[in-house]
């Protein structure tokens, strides 16, 4: 049988339950860090009429319990903001281990957003040093992702006494305060003018912007040595990557595509400045200098989309809310 789950019950389903999501994810880090995962490098569909458009293909296999195979097919438009829709559009598609055939398509926007926000929640749970309570959260971006983000870590019981967002268009900054936050979770939400005003009093700070080159290139805004999710990737000059802390989802996977932590590579020749992955820090195998800035620089695994995408899509025929096809691949005899 071949199931569609659209848009509507992949955010309840996941909304239901978002520690669940992020111990998905974190289940998914370690057996990738075991070697039981199949993650090739992403396929990047771009355009010579629209150079900042790109449609992305994350092809993934995950050989745990009930292996799982799928890809992701995700539309990054950033244009589409000016005309009010979305940045990001995409489709995830989920194959039996066995035979290979689909078994699902899956609104794969929101499970993107969530595996992200997910895997932003997971790092900051082990790079804050004070636990689940933070003293100034700082929002870069105030789009989709961020959304997905705040939802996640006020959803999985953090404590966020102060929030200041920024965003480049500040009708976006003023909408993500008025839609997304819940001012009585905290004693204070500010909409800063500028970007220093914002991160200068943060101690745990989020970048998810779409910003296509490094545009951060002061490092007194780090001088106080904030827990950075650099979740967009390519805000930090390389500079600032060289004097940090950093840790990744996978090192050969976010050296790549001009980011961050790849133009810093491009600069020193070599891959010195990333201290471990988040699945290192999780068992230990190697500890987060607090004395610096730490930064979070996630390229994003496709097989991050595979798991949750299986997850939600369990709940969903468990809660019988999936539209079934029936006989979409026609004459299954030879």
């Amino acid at each position: 049988m071949f199931s569609i789950v659209t848009a509507p019950t992949v955010a309840r389903l996941i909304n239901e339950d978002l520690t669940g999501c992020v111990a998905i994810v974190r289940d998914t880090y370690l057996a990738h860090a075991r070697g039981n995962t199949v993650n090739p490098p992403s396929v990047f569909l771009r355009y010579r009429t629209k150079p900042n458009a790109r449609i992305i293909g994350l092809p993934a296999h995950l050989d745990e319990t009930r292996p799982v195979s799928g890809i992701k097919w995700i539309a990054s438009y950033p244009d589409n903001i000016r005309d009010g829709l979305p940045r990001a559009s995409a489709v995830l598609i989920l194959n039996h281990d066995n035979t290979g055939y689909p078994f699902a398509c899956l609104e794969g926007a929101i499970i993107s957003a969530a595996r992200t926000a997910a895997s932003a929640t997971l790092a900051a749970e082990y790079l804050v040093a004070t636990g689940r309570r933070v003293r100034t959260l700082a929002i870069v971006g105030a789009g989709f992702i961020a959304r997905h983000v705040y939802q996640f870590l006020s959803g999985t019981g953090w404590t966020i006494e102060n929030v200041l967002v920024y965003d480049t268009d500040p009708r976006e900054a003023q909408r993500f305060v008025e839609r997304v936050c819940v001012p009585e979770r905290h004693r204070s939400l500010v909409i800063t003018k500028d970007l220093a005003a914002a991160v200068r009093p943060a101690d745990l700070v989020l970048f998810a912007t779409v910003a296509p080159k490094p545009h951060v290139h002061e490092p007194r805004l780090f001088e106080h040595h904030p827990v950075v999710l650099h979740i967009s990737l390519r805000d930090l000059a390389a500079e600032l990557i060289l004097n940090a802390c950093n840790v990744v989802d996978d090192i050969d996977h976010v050296m790549q595509a001009d980011t961050s932590p790849h133009l810093a590579e491009q600069l020193t020749g070599s891959r010195h400045f990333v201290t471990g992955t988040l699945a290192d820090v999780i068992e230990g195998r190697c500890t987060v200098d607090q004395e610096r800035t730490v930064v979070f620089s996630p390229f994003g695994l496709g097989v991050l989309d595979i798991a949750v995408g299986r997850w939600v899509y369990d709940r969903a025929v468990f809660a019988g809310d999936f539209i079934p096809i029936d006989n979409f691949f026609g004459d299954l005899q030879r």
